[in-house]
């Protein structure tokens, strides 16, 4: 089983299941009828309940992303790039019912037999390539993410996990989307923070950060799958006083039992961020920071070991 996740560099549970009915797929095209490109260089995308309102088709190239999670749940979007003649459609067929046993034995306290099951998956769908998206939001806030895309086929998804532990693309968080030959023409912004992520080192930036308008770089120095699968990303997170690094540490791990799940613990907001990347890639996120304290955090397992947890303070 270990030595399939390897291969893949991906997560478990990405595109677990994708059961999309008709009715919500009706819903869900009406709603982007309602959702224009706010300009040119701007894609928008809106969260009510549990679906991506925008548009079907962008450009190749640089292109930011302004998400606003008007619902009252946390999510986040990334953006799985499919092998050539593979849609959801073949997700449908070859992948979700794999899932749907594997998961329903992990759920049940058998994750060694879980995850034995993951060896069905068809060989295409190790062929999936992540190319960014907005890290974890919280309800009601906005989030600007920038990164470059190359055209395909992409499947846009939230795998946060509800309550009763079901994920969001159990939901109908799964959009396709198309990115075209036509090139955006944009460029990425000027950032005034640059940070590497790096599996081997953690996380690290080049100057310290303050109040105000910051636009943060993120390279991916390396990447890799962790222990339970999944490559990392930076998310920011503003803390409250009462809240542990622990509690932020544990949460950010899905194979943990509370991990991903909500409610999101007390005294935890999240910001945005840049999803997962390949090696080499750089992404960016716009954020307006005011006093406090914040985290940058990866969503693997001992972030605090891994140097993936990193705390800092603005000041009054």
């Amino acid at each position: 089983m270990k030595t399939i996740f390897n291969h893949l560099g991906i997560k478990i549970f990405l595109i677990s299941f994708f059961f999309i009915s008709c009715k919500t797929e009706k819903k869900s095209d009406e709603l982007q009828k309602k959702i224009p490109l706010v300009n040119e260089n701007v894609i928008t995308v809106v969260t009510q309940n549990m679906e991506f309102q925008m548009v079907d088709t962008i450009p190749s190239g640089w292109n930011t992303f302004v998400y606003k999670n008007e619902s009252n749940e946390t999510h986040f979007f990334l953006l799985d790039k499919y092998p050539e003649e593979k849609t959801i459609e073949n997700t449908l067929t070859d992948v979700a019912p794999v899932f749907a046993e594997g998961m329903d034995l992990i759920n049940n306290g058998k994750s060694q037999e879980g995850f034995a099951v993951f060896n069905k998956l068809p060989p295409w769908y190790f062929e999936i390539v992540f190319y960014g998206g907005v890290g974890l939001i919280a309800p009601k806030h906005t989030a600007t993410t920038t990164v470059k895309l190359d055209p395909g086929y992409y499947i846009m998804e939230c795998y946060v996990k509800m309550p009763n532990g079901k994920f969001h693309t159990l939901m109908g968080m799964a959009k396709p989307v198309i990115v075209t030959e036509e090139d955006s023409g944009n460029t990425p912004p000027e950032a005034t923070v640059n940070i590497t992520l790096s599996g081997e080192t953690g996380i690290s930036y080049d100057k310290p950060i303050t109040t105000g308008k910051q636009v943060f770089s993120i390279l991916v120095k390396d990447q890799k799958p962790h222990e339970n699968f999944i490559w990392h990303d930076v998310n920011l997170v503003k803390l409250e006083d009462a809240v542990t690094e622990e509690t932020l540490e544990a949460w950010m791990d899905w194979s943990h039992p509370k991990g991903l799940i909500t409610p999101v613990p007390k005294g935890l907001t999240f910001l945005g961020g840049v999803n997962d990347m390949p090696t080499g890639s750089t992404g960016y996120f716009t954020v307006n920071l005011k006093p406090g304290k914040y985290a940058l955090v990866s969503e693997v397992p001992n972030t605090i070991r891994k140097n993936m947890l990193k705390t800092f303070t603005i000041a009054n």
